[in-house]
C-alpha cells in the first residue's frame, strides 16, 4: 500500500509521518519497522494486517467518560514508532507477528454491533492509511472511531485524520524531554502538540504509566497534572497506571504508594482521575467535580452503577459524559 506522507531528497525518500523523518534508501525500513522505500514512494507493510482483534468494554482503551459501558471492536497490528523497554505489548508493538488480512469494509462491518471500532494495542500512528481507509467506512455506517496513541505524530497527517476520530487517549509518557530522547526514543514536543490539537476536535483523555526510577517522582507527577490542566483543562480525564515487568524492564511493579499518591495529587487539581492496574477503593469511580458525590461506579474496569443523567443528583454541576451510559 502506497503512502502519501513522503519527499524525495536525491536518491532516498524521506517520511513524514511522524518526527523521526525517517530518510530511506531503497528497500530500507523506518524506525517503525512497518514503512519501507519501495521505488518512488514509502509503502505501507501492514496494511490490513490485523494481529489482534476483539470486543472490548470501553472503559479498557482506556475512556471514562465516552459512552460508557458501552462496547467497542478493538484492533491492532505490529509495529510502533517508540522503543519503550518497559512496552506492555511489546509482542506485537516489536515484533513482527503475521496477522490476518481484514479489509477495511471488512472492519466496518464487523463493528456493526459495537460503538465502532478502536485502533490499539501496538501503535496505530503507523498504520495510518489503513486506520484512515477504515475510520471513513466506520464513519459512513454512524458509528465512531477511537484512536489509541502514544501522539507522536506530525501536524498535517494529524490534521487529517482528525475529522474521522471521536475519541482519543493519548499516553505521555513523562513530562521529561530528555527521557523521551533517551528511553523510549521519541519527542515528547511533538506528543504535547497533538494532545492540544486532539482537545479543540474530540474527545480526549489522558494516560501516564508510572514507572519506578523512571517517572515516579512527585515532582514528575505534578508537572503532568500541571500540564493537563493548563494545557487541556481541568476536565480532562487523566489515568495513571500501574507498571509491571515487561519486555526489557525487570524494576518491581510500582508501588502502591506511588500509585494512592498519584491519585490524591491529581484530583487536588483536576476533575477526573483515575487509577488503572491497581484496585484501590474509588480509583475507577467518577466523582462529581464540586461536591465530591460519586457518580459513576466502576469495578474491574466496568461500570457498575450510575445516576442517570449528566448532572450530579445533589448539586446539580455537569458531569462530563459524552454519549449515553451503558449498564
Amino acid at each position: 500500500m502506497q503512502t502519501g506522507y513522503s519527499q524525495r531528497e536525491g536518491d532516498k525518500l524521506r517520511c513524514l509521518l511522524c518526527p523521526h523523518r525517517c530518510l530511506l534508501g531503497p528497500g530500507k525500513r523506518g524506525v517503525c519497522r512497518a514503512r519501507e522505500c519501495a521505488g518512488d514512494d514509502i509503502i505501507s507493510l501492514n496494511y490490513a494486517s490485523c494481529t489482534s482483534l476483539a470486543l472490548d468494554p470501553i472503559e479498557k482503551k482506556p475512556l471514562y467518560h465516552f459512552y460508557p459501558g458501552g462496547t467497542i471492536l478493538s484492533v491492532g497490528t505490529w509495529g510502533c514508532n517508540l522503543a519503550c523497554p518497559f512496552c506492555q505489548n511489546w509482542s506485537i508493538s516489536q515484533g513482527e507477528i503475521p496477522g490476518r488480512i481484514i479489509e477495511p469494509e471488512r472492519l466496518a462491518v464487523l463493528a456493526d454491533r459495537s460503538l465502532g471500532v478502536a485502533y490499539t494495542y501496538s501503535e496505530p500512528i503507523v498504520w495510518y492509511e489503513y486506520v484512515k481507509d477504515a475510520a471513513e467506512l466506520v464513519k459512513e455506517r454512524g458509528l465512531v472511531n477511537v484512536l489509541v496513541t502514544n501522539g507522536m505524530i506530525n501536524p498535517e497527517p494529524l490534521a487529517e485524520l482528525m475529522p474521522l476520530i471521536d475519541a482519543l487517549n493519548i499516553d505521555i509518557k513523562a513530562m521529561d524531554r530528555d527521557f523521551y530522547r533517551r528511553v523510549v526514543k521519541g519527542d515528547l514536543d511533538t506528543v504535547l502538540a497533538a494532545a492540544k490539537a486532539a482537545k479543540g476536535q474530540c474527545h480526549l483523555e489522558i494516560t501516564n504509566l508510572i514507572i519506578p526510577g523512571l517517572n515516579d517522582g512527585e515532582t514528575q507527577i505534578r508537572a503532568l497534572i500541571d500540564w493537563v490542566a493548563e494545557n487541556l483543562g481541568r476536565d480532562t480525564p487523566l489515568h495513571f497506571s500501574r507498571y509491571f515487568p515487561a519486555y526489557r524492564w525487570d524494576a518491581p511493579p510500582t508501588p502502591p504508594e506511588t500509585m494512592i499518591k498519584a491519585l490524591e495529587l491529581g484530583r487536588a487539581e483536576l476533575d477526573y482521575v483515575y487509577l488503572g492496574n491497581f484496585p484501590y477503593p474509588g480509583g475507577s469511580d467518577t466523582y462529581c467535580p464540586r461536591c465530591r458525590t460519586r457518580v459513576l461506579g466502576r469495578g474491574w474496569g466496568k461500570v457498575q452503577s450510575w445516576l442517570k443523567g449528566k448532572e450530579c443528583p445533589k448539586c446539580g454541576c455537569e458531569v462530563l459524559v459524552v454519549g449515553e451510559v451503558q449498564v
